[in-house]
């Protein structure tokens, strides 16, 4: 069982995230906060595994709710939702300590696929802010060599067609169609694909699918 905070100081957006997550079986929603203070408080006495951050800015005042909620709970993985999704701002969240960073392009998967990853360990960003964080990465490449990649060997056939499908932005959906299996199943290749090259995010397995030719740019 995964368990989940939420916060937002809109109550109708925390009900609604909580509606959102009601019907998946192995989630359970166990605090939804929309006082800041009653958060910082409450969420050291309970068990939380991911926190739900839903910003409606990134002042200075929110971005000291995450350094300060990520110092005093180390364990809790902090995922950021919010219809902002400037570079600047995503480095500035990642830099508090967010894990995650769900754009305005998300929506029930997105959320839901977002929540088990952090929970498995990895870094998640919705395709819009991987696709952000890919242009500034990319931007940098352009007269880096591109070497192999040791790694490339532990991969086998299958996981190396998924990267390739996952780095041309097709879904988890798209990607269990072609291959008539499961969304979980795809899930659970692209935990196996970062867990043998040392990854930490769904951006650094496009990344990696980059430099090594697997895609074109």
């Amino acid at each position: 069982m995964i368990d989940i905070a939420i916060f937002d100081e809109h109550r109708l957006v925390s009900e609604g995230l909580t509606g959102l997550l009601s019907d998946v079986n192995d989630l359970r929603v166990v605090l939804v906060c929309n006082d800041r203070n009653v958060l910082i408080n409450k969420i050291k006495s309970i068990q939380v595994h991911v926190l739900i951050l839903n910003l409606h800015d990134i002042s200075a005042r929110n971005y000291n709710l995450i350094v300060q909620l990520t110092i005093s709970n180390p364990k809790v993985r902090i995922l950021i939702s919010t219809v902002l999704d400037s570079e600047d701002i995503v480095l500035k969240t990642i830099k508090a300590g967010a894990k995650g960073f769900l754009g305005m392009d998300s929506d029930k998967n997105d959320l839901i696929e977002a929540v088990y990853t952090l929970r498995n360990g990895h870094d998640y960003y919705s395709k819009s802010i991987t696709h952000l964080l890919l242009n500034r990465y990319i931007s940098n490449l352009k007269n880096d060599e591109l070497d192999q990649n040791p790694n490339m060997v532990s991969l086998s056939s299958r996981e190396i067609e998924i990267l390739k499908m996952w780095g041309e932005s097709h879904s988890n959906q798209e990607i269990a169609d072609h291959f008539f299996i499961s969304v979980r199943t795809v899930e659970s290749h692209k935990n196996h694909i970062m867990q043998k090259l040392n990854l930490k995010s769904t951006v650094d397995m496009v990344k990696f699918a980059i430099k090594n030719n697997i895609i074109d740019i």
